[in-house]
């Protein structure tokens, strides 16, 4: 079996959400399906997936770790982000191609799997603080037990691309405080903060609520100095939960050898597919270190982490963003014929060949592709912050 074509798909779905498909031809009627992130960039890595079918046609799909150091390696610039973001998918794509081919799921690939379901957290995105605990409390009633917040509060204001750090915290600590009055001791929480803040905002936020109010702290500030990180991990002791935006092994090494993450994000579309996110998941093993997949994509990216989650001991939660409180739409039934469904707040690992999903290619090319951009926002003074 041999590659014959790559062929890439950025599609507009419902909500306003990107998403960037890739399928691998062979000269079998074999197929597979991955998919990549860099949200906002994305033919920036349509376009180097184009390099790399160069490369690609007539390799044999089922030397993945081969193809891995060949498209890594295979320049003279390695690494960065759109370059693990294509690897990424070609990635997953072999593997649901390899899969395919030996008649068994992609974490049969991995190991074997080790759970029988995989459990999810809620991403509760909110403006207020009566959506939060709305939100929240709908969540718990149909059995989620844990509880991500990704606050907007700034959204309510007149001029919604504006965040002001220290009104920020002033604000949520208050409200995440009462959240957790109202919903007990049983809940885990935990709160994304989007690398908005600096060392001192993260400090003075974690010191405004109550010991064990929230039990995971996200991205808080940005990564790009992992001895930053660490300074910051002396200073509070909420765990951390880091690395979605990481785009290799090497991104987590320093945050994992340094015990500076308690969680890590690993997103299986960025950081190079499941051949790297299975590295990331053994060195993180050696700390007792749990994954937290990141998974905001749509079906392709939940089946991969599906499957990763299913053959690695150290894992915690899932993302999910479609929950009972809110749906954002990225599971795009129009586009994805099969794919993994939701099971309360857990999904069931299947024993269906390959990834378990499937792609509606035809409607994806009479679909004209419109470029979606990131939000940005400022500061009062009118200086950039991070989204």
């Amino acid at each position: 079996m041999r590659i014959t074509d790559i062929k890439t798909y950025p599609i507009n779905i419902k909500g306003g959400g990107v998403q960037l498909v890739i399928k691998v031809e062979t000269d079998s009627e074999i197929y597979g399906w991955g998919c990549s992130g860099l949200s906002g960039r994305e033919l920036s890595v349509v376009g180097l997936i184009k390099h790399f079918r160069t490369i690609l046609i007539g390799k044999d799909p089922m030397q993945i770790g081969a193809i891995w150091q060949l498209l890594y390696r295979g320049q003279y610039f390695e690494g960065g982000r759109v370059i693990t973001a294509a690897i990424s998918g070609i990635d997953i794509a072999l593997y649901d191609i390899k899969g395919k081919a030996l008649g068994v799921p992609v974490y049969e690939l991995l190991g074997g799997k080790q759970r029988d379901f995989v459990e999810c957290f809620a991403s509760i995105r909110f403006t207020t603080k009566e959506e939060l605990l709305e939100y929240s409390k709908i969540c718990i009633q149909e059995g989620w037990k844990v509880l991500r917040l990704a606050p907007a509060e700034f959204e309510t204001q007149e001029d919604k691309s504006t965040f002001e750090p220290r009104l920020s915290i002033a604000i949520l600590a208050d409200w995440i405080t009462t959240l957790r009055k109202e919903v007990g001791n049983e809940i885990t929480i935990g709160i994304d903060y989007h690398t908005r803040l600096n060392v001192a905002e993260t400090y003075s936020f974690v010191k405004r609520m109550p010991a064990g109010t929230i039990d995971f702290l996200e991205e808080p500030i940005r990564d790009q100095n992992p001895g930053t990180y660490q300074e910051l991990r002396r200073m509070v002791d909420v765990p951390f939960a880091i690395g979605e935006e990481f785009a290799s092994k090497w991104d987590f090494m320093p945050f994992i050898e340094n015990n500076i993450t308690q969680f890590a994000r690993v997103d299986v579309c960025n950081v190079g597919g499941l051949t790297e996110a299975m590295k990331v998941a053994a060195m993180a093993e050696t700390h007792y270190i749990d994954l937290m997949p990141h998974n905001p994509l749509g079906p392709v990216c939940t089946a991969a982490s599906i499957h990763l989650a299913a053959a690695c001991s150290n894992f915690s939660y899932l993302e999910e963003v479609n929950t009972p409180a809110q749906y954002m739409g990225t599971n795009a039934p129009e586009f994805y014929r099969v794919q993994h469904k939701l099971h309360g707040a857990r999904y069931h690992i299947s024993d269906t060949p390959g990834l378990g999903v499937d792609f509606n290619e035809e409607l994806a090319k009479r679909q004209e592709f419109k470029l979606v951009d990131i939000p940005r926002l400022y500061r009062n003074d009118g200086s950039l912050t991070n989204w």
